[in-house]
């Protein structure tokens, strides 16, 4: 299913919110006025830029010149205002922000639109739809009809337009209004500038996000969890808790050869701490060719074992359905058989479902004080074994003892070290630490590297080597997913 969130469409007004116009617009107003003979107050209009021109020339000249007047401002405006405007501090940066949470950038403006777009082409500010002419409540329709659900402007007629429209307003204090007067207005947030947006639009969105996976999780009504203890499971049954209750929640975690020992006990007291119920049913997924096999397609196979085993478990228990920690950043990325398998067995993805990332997921966590918001990638003890190489109980035990052995000469020189993984790539191993640590305490031929090397072939290994690359997570899939 599509994200719950709703799509994320933010509209930008353009004068002094993404630009500086006050030197091209103080130098256009000159020209113009050497050219009609009338001394216009620039300073005082170029304090107040955000209503339309012809509000601003009227009281300076007779009613029948305005339009000439107005029109002879756009012809001096492309010589005398495109070069010397620049885009204010932060303005690409807020962009991009949106453009990081697949949004879309809309520039709904009151600049005459030709020359506001001549600004956006010199500038490179990188939007999809501009529209001009169009001021305070008019501005409306426009956000309306794009589905933008922010605005960000610098004008009180900003905070109007947004109103009107039902988007939330965002004000920056670069304009000509202040503090108080876009508050008075009504508008939602004042930042100082626009430096201040992409926090302030993290935020905003994963607030979103979480809203959107706690009407996720009551349209569920009651889930297994599938619970690996690593970060996206942990977030997903302590929202499920939240939104539910624990009493419609169970955590299930499948015991087999695959799961690190070191993973069980912190995975029982995460669940203990929010009164869940953990399952620990044994899986066999050895048991199927295909996973033994250990093709690119070996996550398919556990997938499949681990839904299929929770299925019948969760029916017993009165559960609606089996949940997954799949989230949208997992649904991107390529080779990922394992989120197919659990799909064609009706498990559902609610972390997907809501829009959240892995970075919504780390963030969100530590929001909660969850202990797993920091917690490394802690893949299945299979996903250390290169592709082709039969998966046996051998190969599992060795990978980790050997990881277990590693940490501890570690400790002992108190290095700490927070991504590792020992590869078996037959008799060999490749050790991947974390790659701060090769130019440092493991400096390839350094005492430590040798320890470390030392304690891997203790383990069963005949040849041993620190990949210099450092830790990749899934490097063993760079292959597979290249064909």
């Amino acid at each position: 299913m599509s994200s719950l969130a709703p799509a994320l469409v933010v509209g930008f007004d353009l004068d002094m919110t993404l630009i500086d116009t006050v030197p091209g617009f103080t130098a256009t107003l000159e020209a113009l006025g050497l050219e009609l003979g009338v001394s216009f107050p620039v300073l005082e209009l170029a304090n107040n830029l955000g209503p339309p021109l012809d509000l601003m020339l009227t009281p300076h000249l007779a009613p029948e010149a305005v339009a000439p007047a107005i029109d002879r401002f756009r012809e001096l405006y492309v010589d005398h205002s495109i070069i010397p405007v620049s885009a204010l501090t932060g303005a690409h940066e807020a962009i991009a922000a949106v453009r990081r949470h697949g949004g879309r950038v809309v520039v709904v403006t009151g600049k005459f639109g030709p020359n506001a777009q001549r600004h956006v082409d010199h500038l490179g500010l990188d939007i999809d739809h501009l529209e001009g002419k169009v001021w305070g409540l008019g501005k409306a329709d426009v956000l309306r009809s794009e589905g933008a659900s922010v605005y960000v402007g610098d004008h009180v007629h900003d905070v109007d337009g947004a109103l009107a429209a039902g988007v939330l307003s965002v004000s920056v204090l670069t304009g000509g209004s202040s503090r108080e007067q876009l508050l008075d207005a009504g508008t939602h947030v004042v930042l100082d500038s626009l430096l201040e947006f992409p926090a302030w639009l993290d935020e905003h969105v994963l607030d979103l996000r979480l809203d959107a996976l706690e009407t996720r999780l009551r349209q569920l009504g009651s889930v297994m969890v599938a619970f690996s203890g690593g970060a996206d499971s942990a977030l997903l049954l302590a929202a499920a808790v939240r939104a539910l209750g624990s009493d419609k929640v169970v955590a299930a975690t499948g015991y087999s050869e695959s799961l690190p020992a070191v993973e069980r006990d912190p995975g029982r007291d995460f669940a203990a701490s929010l009164g869940v119920e953990l399952l620990t049913p044994r899986t066999h997924e050895m048991e199927r060719a295909g996973y033994r096999a250990n093709s690119g397609e070996r996550c398919y196979f556990c997938k499949a074992e681990l839904i299929e085993t929770l299925g019948p478990l969760a029916a017993g228990r009165g559960i609606d359905h089996v949940a997954t920690g799949t989230n949208a950043d997992d649904a991107v990325a390529g080779f990922r058989p394992g989120i197919r398998a659990a799909a064609e067995r009706g498990a559902v993805t609610p972390l997907l479902d809501a829009g959240l990332t892995k970075d919504d997921v780390r963030r969100a966590s530590r929001r909660w004080g969850l202990p797993t918001w920091d917690k490394p990638a802690a893949a299945c003890l299979s996903s250390r074994i290169a592709y082709g190489l039969e998966v046996t109980p051998h190969r599992l035990g060795r990978v980790e003892r050997a990881e277990v052995a590693v940490r501890a000469v570690l400790a002992e020189s108190a290095i700490p070290v927070r991504d590792l993984r020992v590869r078996d790539l037959g008799e060999q191993a490749s050790i991947e630490v974390d790659a701060a640590l090769l130019d440092g305490p493991l400096a390839p031929g350094s005492p430590n590297a040798e320890a470390v090397r030392r304690a891997v072939l203790a383990s069963g290994f005949d040849r041993a080597a620190v990949d210099p690359r450092g830790f990749r997570s899934g490097s063993l899939n760079e292959a597979p997913s290249a064909e």
